[in-house]
């Protein structure tokens, strides 16, 4: 028998269940009582909603988010040929787009890391997919006179979508702990992947469907909505520690300052976030430009002919949409099962196995421009392999943040690494991309051969970059057992006294 705050019972429980209420909090459960009256028909669907609000729940429904911030982030990808016909613009201006996304969602990342230590993240969490998701809808109406309004409606987009990823990693990692903990931030880094391959897939779809390119932007808003409204009523908030058998009995506050500094003198931290950005500086000049790279390889095999139609052929799109979603699967789970086995060899696997599937990554990549003007297929055989190897180390580094940052400033902790990660690297790549393929373009004589070419060079730009990602993971690998012993004594310290204030 369990009892809610207003004295009713609620059917289907035994005297020891809890009953977890909407804010968050857990209730104990009570023995029966002739004074308690039956529930009505409103509070027992109440009930029901309550009982649904379990740790996996929650980690499906924070990982369903996370694929449509990443979906609409790159159904834009998808339909970018369209786009570029339709405003008229050149290679440069078309990657302004990405670039004042980034800008965006990197700034607005602290702020809400600063918000997400402090406050109830799950109603940030919601606002913010709201927010999105009504702009992405807004811009699909925008003619093709304001391209800076367009420009500046990706920005806020970015804003919303920054909520989300500063906030909710921080929520799986107070419900989950140790290797389930990796599994599920496996799980949800999966989305990543995921979610953009199935924007190219969704944006191609759509524009086919519809006759319009301006469709690919009216789906994502929807689902959404959806998702928001799933957090509200089915995802708990716990308390912030609450995972690392503590209890949520950490009361104390650091300043953020004081969180600063600490970020700052903890090596791992460092090194791993300078590794995500040369992660973030490939992924988003990839995401940007690959469809259309091979695009342009076609032409020159002539394969297929340059796009002069109101409709653009999308088959490139979707492929490497497809080729994303599969890659993403295979290199999270590869990942996660990796670093499991490799724990029982070294206590440094998390970091180990990032750094040799970064290395092995920039052999691959650095093949795809070498056999695109021969051969489409074996350009995607590259792209397979190297994307995979590259997405084995997006669980696993969030999974080091939080061995080595503590709980109660790992929201801050996380939306730094997004803005360090962003500033360093998506922020500025597809732009720096275009603007040497335009620069390269301008200094000989414009052929479909040197268009594929220009941008294939300027691409060349990603493999050195991924290899100084490796090397900062073997950095990050030299300071992780110190970096986390110190973590584990700091958290130590913060429960002991917390139980001497109270006693």
């Amino acid at each position: 028998m369990c009892v809610e705050s207003d004295g009713c019972e609620i059917e289907g429980c035994s005297s020891s269940d809890e009953v977890r209420t909407l804010s968050g909090s857990m209730s104990p459960g009570l023995k029966s009582n002739p004074d308690l009256h039956p529930c009505k028909p409103g509070q027992k669907f109440r009930a029901a909603l309550l009982r649904c609000r379990s740790p996996a729940a929650a980690a499906g429904i924070l990982s369903f988010g996370n694929v449509l911030n990443y979906m609409d982030r790159y159904t834009v990808a998808g339909v970018l040929l369209d786009i570029q016909r339709h405003y008229e613009v050149t290679d440069s201006g078309i990657g302004l787009l990405q670039t004042v996304f980034i800008c965006s969602f990197m700034v607005a990342a602290p702020i809400f890391g600063y918000l997400g230590d402090r406050f109830n993240r799950k109603v940030i969490l919601s606002c913010g997919i709201f927010f999105w998701s009504i702009v992405t809808l807004l811009s699909s109406f925008i003619s093709k006179e304001y391209y800076w309004l367009f420009v500046l409606s990706r920005g806020l987009v970015g804003i919303g979508e920054s909520s989300y990823s500063s906030i909710s990693p921080t929520i799986i990692g107070d419900l989950f702990t140790n290797n389930s903990r990796t599994m599920m931030l496996s799980v949800f880094y999966l989305a990543i992947p995921l979610g953009s391959g199935l924007g190219y897939i969704l944006g191609a779809s759509a524009k086919v469907a519809a006759g319009d390119w301006h469709w690919a932007l009216r789906v994502s808003p929807l689902l959404g909505i959806t998702a928001g409204a799933l957090i509200l009523f089915f995802v708990p908030e716990p308390k912030r520690g609450s995972a690392d058998q503590m209890g949520g009995r950490i009361k104390t506050r650091t300043s953020w300052v004081c969180d600063m500094k600490a970020l700052a003198k903890n090596r791992s931290y460092v090194f791993s976030s300078l590794a995500s950005a040369a992660v973030s500086f490939a992924t988003g000049a990839f995401g940007m430009w690959i469809p259309l790279y091979l695009a342009r390889a076609q032409v020159v095999q002539k394969t297929a002919e340059a796009c002069t139609k109101e409709i653009c052929n999308s088959t490139d799109s979707m492929i490497f949409g497809a080729i994303t979603c599969v890659t993403g699967l295979l290199g999270v789970l590869i990942g996660a099962v990796t670093t499991r086995l490799c724990r029982q060899k070294t206590e440094r696997a998390d970091p180990l196995v990032c750094a040799v599937s970064m290395l092995g990554s920039a052999i691959f990549i650095c093949l795809i421009f070498v056999v695109a003007k021969k051969s489409i297929v074996g350009a995607y055989v590259c792209i397979f392999i190297g994307e995979t190897l590259l997405f084995l180390n997006w669980a696993i580094t969030a999974d080091i943040l939080m061995f080595v940052v503590i709980p109660t400033r790992r929201a801050t902790a996380v939306a730094f690494q997004s803005f360090t990660s962003h500033l360093l690297g998506d922020a500025g790549s597809p732009y720096l991309i275009g603007l040497i393929s335009d620069a390269l373009q301008q200094s000989y004589a414009t052929s479909a051969l040197w268009r594929f070419l220009s941008l294939g060079y300027a691409l060349m730009l990603c493999p050195f970059i991924i290899v100084l990602g490796g090397m900062f993971f073997l950095a990050t690998a030299l300071f992780f057992l110190d970096d986390r012993e110190k973590a584990e004594k700091q958290l130590s310290q913060l429960t002991r006294s917390t139980s001497a204030v109270k006693v």
